[in-house]
């Protein structure tokens, strides 16, 4: 009974080295560093800002901003209960660098106007040399203005 347990006991440890074996998929591991992309500055977590007002509420996100990127986009949510949502995203919405100079957004991919929510991509054309911050101005969302500012690290 001995060996019968010692067999059983080998197969196992054998089974499981052997699936480990087969399994296993070795990555390099890397630790980026500063120096390793001319974009690594640029490559940053971007903060979701909210603004609540007149019964609507509106978050943005950025999510591809960088010296690489050919489009900046920003990711928004409007939420309302009381108020129809039927403006043209591209055009109440304008992307203002440090210095004042205003940008376009090229278009906006997402739910069509009306209802009471809303989500969808702005997309900009990137804003080059990178401005030390940036605001998304949307304009008329339940009669007031927005303002969104974030900046680069």
């Amino acid at each position: 009974m001995n060996k019968a347990i010692i067999t059983i006991l080998f197969l196992l440890v054998a089974a499981f080295i052997g699936g480990f074996l087969f399994f296993y998929d070795p990555k390099p591991v890397s630790n980026p560093t500063q120096n390793d992309s001319p974009t690594a500055e640029t490559q940053q977590k971007w903060e979701s800002k909210i603004d609540d007002q007149a019964n609507v509420t509106v978050t943005v996100i950025p999510t591809a901003l960088s010296t690489d990127s050919k489009e900046w986009k920003f990711d928004v949510v409007l939420n309302t209960h009381s108020v129809e949502l039927d403006q043209d995203m591209a055009e109440v919405t304008t992307l203002i660098d440090a210095g004042g100079k205003e940008y376009e957004p090229l278009r906006w991919e997402g739910t069509e106007e009306g209802g009471h929510h809303r989500e969808g991509v702005l997309i900009f054309g990137p804003i080059l040399p990178l401005p030390q911050s940036f605001e998304l101005k949307i304009t008329g969302i339940g009669g007031v203005d927005r303002n969104f500012t974030w900046r680069f690290r």
